[in-house]
């Protein structure tokens, strides 16, 4: 928050600290082997990578020992019933959708097999499970385990590698297989974190705004290269580059360096409760969140009419193959998504995401997957784009 808030400082840019509560939560111990399955040799036992989900509470010291039961789907979950799912411990084994991935649609693949991830611990919670086991949720079978967000359960719950899940299933489908599990992650008081807000100051109409933004927080198993500290470089060369080409849009540029996206979103909810009688002003929001490989254009919740009016825009951005403007009914991103709900113009970079998730929130996700080509190329588009809407004669249409 320091490093960002000084540099952006250096820009000539207003900046300020606006305070948010976050959860605190410690990772802990993480280790998991079968005890018991089929075909095991005497005196064996079987590892299994694992990783805690964010948020979730502990096993005892010692671990828990249960039998594994694995389901595809929620519907299968539901067939068991409390009967054979009590006591025990849940693999939700749902695969990430590969093929959807490599023909460029990653985000709905991962919008698919997410949902186990984020809401599988509460369903097994319910009927009595006592720990829960998601596939991990991305592309990469590197024996690799993907962390994330996971709604409150009351069990522990963590995420085992696909090779892991792939095992598991197949052994549990001949016979008992059982599991010796240990998460010792801690929830602590809150603690008192920042979102950081720096403004370009409009010429013509300053209280007219236009937002570019990334979030500053990440999972710890990596260094949060690709998700976020991308975005918010992309967002803070988007007033760079308007600062060095002497530009001065008529609205204000407002940079936004997001607080706690990944584990409850927070950060934006503190904004929309801070500004929310702003939002009428707002003529765009925007938001880089998917990486940094080469952008191909922008996923945009707008009224038809603003597509229209973006059309110059594309024309610009078609130099370098940036040129794309995607409907979608959702908000292109989860922090600026209460200014999207609100009718404000959304838009979110919409990268190559075709390897995103083999590393998105897992311990690979490191500064040498940034192709510095690539990430100029994302601070570009989000430049073109906000200094276009920033200086229109009259704000985009909602």
């Amino acid at each position: 928050m320091d490093y960002v808030a000084a540099e952006l400082r250096k820009l000539d840019l207003e900046v300020r600290l606006e305070e948010v509560r976050v959860p605190r939560w410690t990772r802990g111990v993480e280790t998991a082997e079968l005890i018991d399955y089929p075909g095991q040799a005497a005196g064996t036992t079987q590892k299994i990578v694992v990783t805690a989900l964010g948020g979730t509470v502990p096993t005892p010291p010692g671990g828990i020992t249960a039998e594994v039961v694995v389901v595809d789907n929620f519907d299968q979950l539901a067939a068991l019933g409390r009967q054979k799912v009590a006591g025990k411990i849940v693999l939700f084994n749902e695969l990430f959708d590969k093929r959807k991935a490599a023909a460029g649609l990653a985000l709905e693949a991962y919008g698919e097999a997410v949902a186990y991830r984020a809401e599988g611990p509460k369903h097994a919670a319910e009927l009595g499970a006592i720990a829960a086991l998601v596939r991990s949720v991305g592309g990469a079978d590197y024996r690799l385990p993907h962390t994330g967000w996971s709604a409150p359960s009351g069990i522990p719950a963590g995420a085992v590698t696909s090779e892991d899940a792939d095992l598991i299933a197949h052994l549990a489908a001949q016979g008992r297989a059982r599991m010796r599990l240990t998460l010792t992650s801690e929830n602590g008081p809150e603690v008192l974190s920042y979102n950081v807000i720096a403004d370009l100051k409009g010429s013509e109409h300053p209280e007219q705004v236009v937002i570019v933004s990334g979030h500053l927080d990440s999972w710890d198993l990596g260094t949060g290269a690709i998700d976020d500290a991308a975005g918010v470089a992309v967002a803070m060369e988007t007033a760079e580059l308007i600062q060095r080409l002497h530009l001065h849009p008529k609205r204000t540029i407002r940079v936004i360096a997001w607080m706690d996206e990944e584990n409850g979103g927070r950060g934006h909810d503190a904004y929309a409760k801070a500004h929310a009688s702003e939002f009428a002003n707002y003529a765009a929001v925007m938001e880089s969140d998917l990486g940094a490989a080469h952008p191909l254009g922008f996923n945009a919740k707008v009224s038809a009419t603003t597509l229209g009016w973006l059309k110059p825009v594309q024309k610009i951005l078609e130099s370098f193959g940036a040129n794309i403007v995607r409907p979608t009914s959702y908000s292109p991103g989860s922090d600026i998504t209460p200014m999207a709900n609100a009718g404000v113009p959304a838009l979110g970079i919409m990268p190559d995401g075709r390897t995103y998730f083999n590393f998105h929130h897992t311990a690979a996700d490191t500064l040498d997957k940034i192709a510095p080509q690539e990430l100029r190329e994302n601070a570009a588009a989000m430049a073109v784009m906000g200094y276009a809407i920033a200086s229109l004669l009259e704000p985009l249409p909602r």
